[in-house]
């Protein structure tokens, strides 16, 4: 058998996601009503459906190319937590950067291919490719010939034994707006800490939201009068096998303390937290609210660098 034919044996499992009017209309069970909603306090219903079209005709380009390659598998993304990759799989995501990121966390190191369904709508700093091209590209990603560019993932391994993993960010802190109530400990160091939560970044994440923490911070003191470096924050590599901790609004009290705020997680020094919250704490990853881990009273999370590295195909 040819060559091309055997890379065609490999499965290439495409990931998809609802667009905005998808979920409006699933919302209020049928397009009129959902137009009428959304006029009805102001917005721009053709938006959604230009949206919803270039989404549609993008994933109809996609589709053909895996039809022409042969063995295909779809799968929403709602469905990731309980789907099984096989290790020769190669993996499609069509949507945002953070369908890539949502995607990449539930892999073991296969190949990932993001496609920009809309570029005149999405900057797509993960997606490197758009839907036309994924039929020249396949046969060079099954042959390995393809270069990867690889990403550092966050992992949240709790002592009972479930494990998160996130590609952008971690947050550890209550479901509601409430205050997180915990145990911290890096390295030689543990405080108890009263805050709204605190985030665990990757390189990838770096430029995100823990961007935003550390510039508001940084422009708060600079208000205040305070000494503070404007070009201190620098993000990490994507491939750098470290993580970084911030503190969200730590609060002193007479019993909660607030100097361990910041700072660099690695394999030999990973963050230990442990809950003091009776019933609503939490971990999530990437700002998936829905995919998350219950981190009660007695609860404790090892944070670290993930063994495993994402491959994101260039």
């Amino acid at each position: 058998m040819s060559g091309p034919a055997l890379q065609g044996d490999r499965r290439v499992v495409l990931v998809t996601r609802r667009t905005r009017l998808d979920n409006l209309v699933a919302r209020y069970n049928t397009l009129g009503q959902a137009k009428f909603y959304v006029e009805h306090l102001g917005g721009d219903f053709s938006d959604y459906v230009k949206e919803n079209e270039a989404y549609a005709a993008s994933l109809s380009v996609t589709v053909q190319a895996l039809q022409a390659w042969g063995r295909y598998q779809i799968v929403d993304r709602s469905l990731l937590a309980n789907f099984v990759f096989a290790p020769s799989d190669i993996v499609v995501a069509l949507g945002q950067d953070g369908l890539v990121a949502n995607t990449m966390k539930y892999l073991e190191g296969q190949p990932l291919v993001g496609l920009n369904p809309e570029p005149a709508r999405w900057d797509g700093v993960l997606l490197a490719f758009e839907p036309h091209a994924l039929g020249a590209i396949l046969p060079a990603v099954a042959a390995d010939r393809r270069p990867t560019r690889s990403v550092t993932m966050a992992e949240a391994r709790l002592n009972d034994g479930q494990v998160l993993r996130a590609v952008n960010d971690l947050f550890i802190g209550p479901r509601s707006h409430s205050s997180a109530l915990y145990d911290l400990t890096h390295g030689t160091q543990t405080e108890f800490q009263s805050s709204s939560g605190l985030i665990v970044s990757t390189g990838l994440g770096s430029t995100a939201w823990l961007k935003s923490i550390v510039t508001g911070s940084l422009a708060i003191a600079r208000t205040l009068g305070l000494p503070s470096a404007q070009d201190a924050y620098q993000p990490m590599d994507w491939d750098e096998r470290a993580l970084v901790f911030a503190v969200r609004e730590p609060f002193p009290t007479r019993t909660s303390q607030t100097t361990l705020v910041y700072g660099r997680v690695r394999d030999a020094q990973p963050l230990r937290v442990r809950s003091r919250m009776p019933d609503n704490g939490i971990i999530f990853s990437d700002g998936m609210e829905a995919d998350y881990l219950q981190f009660t009273a007695g609860m404790e999370a090892t944070i670290a660098p993930c063994a495993m590295k994402g491959q994101l195909v260039l």
